[in-house]
Parts: structure tokens; sequence; C-alpha cells
């Protein structure tokens, strides 16, 4: 790894399950991405004890040019080799310890060294969906996969379960917590990098890395952290709505199933289940909900949708800059695109929670539609190429207004600032006067949604106005030191 700091974009969490492995690779790179992630399921490579089947590994590999990085999360989901018989979700124990072992070691030799970053599940503290299994279980599991893969590939980095927003809001001492203080004192020699989800409020991003540094410090030791998920806006930004969303999930989990397998949610999707009743019933009532709540629902009027979009643009700057501002040296943005071609169920508390964060869509059964987000990821992995550093500066002026430098080795002086506000009617207050020192002569400026914005430079120092937009300041070519 190098010392820049690079941006990626994960795929999803279904790659080649529920139908053929498309290409997605360049179409994330050609948003400026670095790191790509994806998900492999132990059942999708092993189907059946001793047998092999690579179709969906080398889909994803053919598609490398070797100038990328690559983070896969390795999922023991299995139909017959885990406690859960499953294809899918949740990935539990296995059975037979020896065997997950030579699963993993067969998959990383077969990748060749051209995966950087093997992560042991994701979210492991959101058990009975994304794990079904004890801490204690998860620690033994990481265990054998970091035996197998620094065994097989001794220079790649082993990652552990990302950890989420179930820790990082939870209370001390709350379940969430207590699994990753269990993995973190008993795994500590079992992984080589931290993985931090981001959701939530883009202004706790700070607190929740401290939270992780705090977590491991508590056992003696400090990892790097990688962002292994961040995206918004999302529903739990918005305590307001928890009274709709508790019902909402009360009626759609009247009849949860024990597990999600490709066949069985294939078998749900004819059905009108609890889920479908309670998104349509809450769609249904449209007009008297909370615009806060309306703009993550299908079909929700123009403005709404328009503005969720620029909520999605300002917060992929504002979490990406807060947490490498941090310290934080890779991120990844959830997530590039729906997971398969065709029409999406938006009867889901998935879609509700997650399913208008993606920066791509299909058309005509390829990446090529861009929602707004994607320019802006565009933007800003343009903006901090060959960035080295984050550094927040001294702001003189309202306390709400953030500022960063971007140390970019051979690239012009680079500032990008904002004001912390309310996340839905923050756009609609009046932007403030903020001004830096600067020494060049002029500066140019643009927003996190592509638009150009005044700046003008005087007595040693750059004015403009600051809203909750976040705006790149640069300093042109030819005047700075080594531009």
């Amino acid at each position: 790894m190098t010392a820049e700091v690079g941006l990626g974009i994960v795929r999803g969490i279904s790659y080649g399950l529920f139908g053929e492995p498309g290409s997605f690779v360049p179409e994330a790179r050609a948003l400026g991405a670095r790191l790509v992630r994806s998900y492999l399921y132990w059942g999708q490579v092993e189907p059946r004890p001793g047998e092999y089947r690579w179709g969906v590994v080398d889909a994803l590999l053919d598609q490398l040019d070797g100038d990328e990085e690559v983070w896969l999360t390795v999922c023991a989901s299995s139909p017959w080799a885990t406690r859960v018989a499953t294809d899918f979700l949740p990935p539990s124990p296995p059975k037979d310890p020896g065997a997950y072992r030579e699963f993993v070691r067969r998959l990383v030799r077969h990748c060749g060294g051209r995966v950087a970053y093997w992560q042991c599940e994701n979210e492991p503290s959101n058990t009975a969906l994304l794990w079904s299994g004890t801490a204690e279980e998860y620690v033994e599991q990481l265990s054998v996969l970091h035996e197998a893969v620094k065994d097989t590939d001794p220079d790649a980095t082993v990652v552990l379960g990302g950890c989420g927003f179930d820790v990082f809001a939870g209370a001390e001492g709350s379940p969430a917590r207590a699994f990753f203080d269990h993995v973190l004192a008993a795994g500590r020699d079992r992984f080589d990098v931290f993985s931090a989800n981001l959701y939530g409020p883009p202004r706790e991003v700070p607190h929740y890395l401290d939270t992780a540094e705090r977590m491991m410090a508590a056992h003696g030791y400090r990892k790097p952290i990688f962002v292994g998920e961040h995206g918004g806006p999302v529903l739990f930004e918005f305590p307001e709505l928890e009274p709709i969303l508790q019902q909402v999930m009360i009626e759609a989990f009247a009849e949860a199933p024990a597990t999600q397998s490709t066949g069985e949610l294939a078998e749900r999707a004819r059905q009108d289940t609890p889920e479908r009743r309670a998104l349509r019933a809450l769609a249904g009532r449209m007009g008297e909900l909370p615009p806060r709540l309306r703009m993550f629902l299908p079909g929700c009027p123009p403005e709404l949708e328009n503005k969720r979009h620029r909520i999605n643009c300002r917060q992929l700057v504002q979490r990406t800059v807060l947490a490498l501002a941090a310290g934080v040296r890779r991120t990844a943005y959830w997530n590039l695109a729906p997971e398969i071609p065709g029409p999406v169920d938006p009867n889901q508390l998935m879609y509700l929670m997650f399913g208008k964060l993606p920066l791509l869509d299909y058309r005509d059964g390829r990446l090529t539609h861009r929602y707004p987000a994607a320019g802006t990821f565009a933007l800003l992995s343009g903006k901090i190429d060959g960035a080295r550093r984050v550094t927040r500066l001294d702001v003189a002026g309202p306390p709400t207004v953030t500022a960063f430098e971007v140390e970019r080795p051979g690239r012009p002086r680079l500032l990008v600032l904002w004001d912390d506000r309310d996340t839905f009617d923050g756009e609609d207050d009046p932007a403030l006067p903020v001004s830096l020192p600067w020494s060049s002569a002029t500066a140019t400026a643009v927003d996190a949604l592509g638009t150009g914005h005044p700046v003008k430079v005087a007595d040693g120092r750059v004015h403009l106005d600051v809203s909750d937009t976040p705006v790149f300041v640069c300093e042109p070519r030819g005047q700075g030191v080594g531009s």
C-alpha cells in the first residue's frame, strides 16, 4: 500500500450470485476509483465438497489491469459446509474449520497475489442477518482465514469484519459493542486492518473513528483503519422518523425468514409477503409522510428526489474528507450499482434503507447511467489524486464552518470547505462569508455538485461564501510550489 490515499467503491453484496458476473471494475475505475471491493461466498466457489468452480472469481480477475487494488469480502455461506445451510445470508461458522481453511487457501492461491485485501465477513455483530454465530466463533473463523491467507500470500492484508452503525452508535456495554470488544481482545493478532462502515450523520465520522481507535487502545494496540463502506443519506440519520420506521419494521418482519438463500428469495419474490405489504402501505401514505421520509420512497416528488441527490453528493465529499483528515488511507463508497440488471423491487426494507445510494444504473444491460453522485465521486477522486494528507484548518469566523487542506505533492494547493448544517433544511440557509490565508494571486473554486463557485483573493486571503455544499478551492496551476 502506498502512502497516497485512495478512494474506492463497493460493487455490492452479491456479485455473480443472482445473475451473471458482469463488468464493473472498468466502470468503477472510470469514476476514479483506485480500489474496488466485492463479495464472494463459499458456496459460489465450492458448491459441493471438493468441487471448485472459478467462474465468478475469474470474471473479476479478468477485469483487472494491475493498476487497481482489490478488496474481497469472503463470506462463509454454504449449503453444505456451515451450520446454517444457505448460499447467501446469514453466513455462519463452518462445521469443519479444516474445510474452510482449504477453501480459503485455494481461493487465495487462485487469485495469485492480485487481491490486496482479504476480509473475513462483514458486520459480524449484526447477528442473525450478517453473521449467525457468536463473537468467539467469529474469532475462530478469523484465525483460520488469517492463517490460510498469510501462508498462501504473505504480502496480503487481512481485514477485520466491518464495524458498523450498531457498534458506533451503541452504548457502552451494548451487545454489538461487547461483540467487537471480544473480537478485538481475542483476535488482536489475527488481522492487519480495522474496517469501519460509516453511516449516520457525517459530522459523527470523527467520533466513530475515535471510537474505533479507543476500542483497540483498550486492548493495548493500534492498527490502521479503512472505511469499508460509507454513504448517505440513510434513514437512521433522522431520529424523528424512528416511530414510523419501527412500526414498518414490526409489520415487515411479522414472518421473517430464518435464512435468505437465493432460492428462498426467488420464491418470496413471487409472494405477497408482510414486508411488501408494509412497504406498499407506507408508499400509499406518501402525501401525509414527512418530506425527510418521502425522499427515500420510490416515486417521490421530483423536488424531493433532486434534494436527496444533492444531499448524497454533499455527504459523499463530507464523509470522505472527514475520514481522510482522521488518518484513514482507504475509503470505499457504498455502492456502485444495483445488484443485477432489470427492475428493482422497491417494496423491500433494504431498498428503503440503501436503494437510492448507487452511483450507476443499468441501461440496456450495461452500467452506463450516472446519477449525480457519480459525478461528485469523479470530481472528488480527481481533486485528491496523489494526496498524502488531509489536515483540518482553523477558521476565523462561524464555528460551524469546517475547512481542510489537501496535501498533494507536485500539485497546486487545495482547500475543501463547508458549513455544518441540518441535513435536510440546511441548503435553505444563507451562505456565510469565510476567508483564509492565501499566498497566490488568484484562486478557482468548484462545489461538490460540479458548479463553479465565486471566489476572490485580496490582502493575502481567499474570500468566498460557504454553505452546506462542500467547495473545492484550488490554486491555479503555475502559481504553487511544485505545480
